[in-house]
């Protein structure tokens, strides 16, 4: 298994943004935004009982922010974070798998089918903004995190260093509706296919494996070591796209939930 991330990029956003509680100091931190909680202990400072004081911070009156955290995120199946869940009653409820494939040495051919064409995204530009942002929504309709993301959020993201609008591929139709996209976040020589996306109503017709093609022509020669992405562990469609593409399993993230109030 590969070494897991220490949190998530909305996260992120959400604390440059003020809109997360974080706990703690450089030993180890705690995050609770929109009741969730992600933390990271230093290698050092682990096993020293510091996981526990910050999920006891978390949960407590002094430092919660106004409501407790009912989720948490282990990044990393790690035994250190199970037993941790285990302490305070904690149960898996959801898994994320994070998938990496070798970049193709001979770059796929990114043409679209017929009544198709691909473009860049342009960044700042409200028509692409509004277009992207609809498909997301709907595509990931029932996706707790990236369904809901904003104009706000976009824009963080627009503004990071590894963003390009030409790693943002839009697929649109011969109406000039938007009918897919790609995303692609290229950080330290790792190309993620950050989000792929496919208008529900053309969902099944064969336009996830155009975009995984166009994705895969945009990473190859530009001296990256491997392709990753993100998937829900149940999403068995999207699971066989992704393996067929020859992607396997890198790395899992974990999220708990507390017990019942009152159990």
């Amino acid at each position: 298994m590969g070494e897991p991330r220490a949190f998530s990029d909305q996260t992120l956003v959400d604390v440059r943004a003020g809109r997360a509680t974080v706990i703690g100091d450089d030993r180890g931190v705690a995050v609770v935004r929109g009741g969730e909680l992600e933390l990271v202990v230093s290698l050092e400072a682990r096993g020293q009982g510091l996981g526990t004081a910050l999920v006891t911070r978390a949960l407590g009156p002094d430092d919660a922010p106004g409501v407790a955290p009912t989720l948490a995120w282990a990044h990393g199946d790690h035994p250190a974070a199970r037993a941790l869940a285990a302490r305070f009653g904690w149960s898996p409820v959801r898994t994320l798998l994070q998938l990496r494939a070798p970049i193709a040495t001979v770059a796929p051919d990114p043409a679209a089918p017929d009544g198709y064409a691909l473009s860049s995204f342009r960044a700042g530009d409200p028509a692409d903004e509004a277009d992207w942002l609809a498909l997301n929504a709907a595509a990931f309709a029932h996706h707790p995190e990236q369904g809901r993301m904003t104009l706000e959020d976009l824009r963080a993201r627009e503004a990071d260093a590894w963003f390009s609008g030409d790693d943002l591929l839009l697929l649109r139709d011969a109406a000039g509706d938007l009918a897919g996209s790609c995303w692609l976040k290229v950080e330290d020589g790792i190309g993620e296919f950050y989000a792929v996306a496919v208008r529900p109503d053309l969902q099944g017709h064969g336009l996830g494996g155009v975009l995984m093609r166009a994705g895969a022509a945009r990473l190859a020669g530009r001296g990256l070591s491997a392709a990753a992405l993100y998937v829900e562990g149940d999403n068995e469609p999207a699971l066989a796209l992704y393996r067929r593409s020859g992607f396997e399993q890198y790395a899992i993230d974990v999220q708990y939930a507390a017990p019942p109030a009152g159990s």
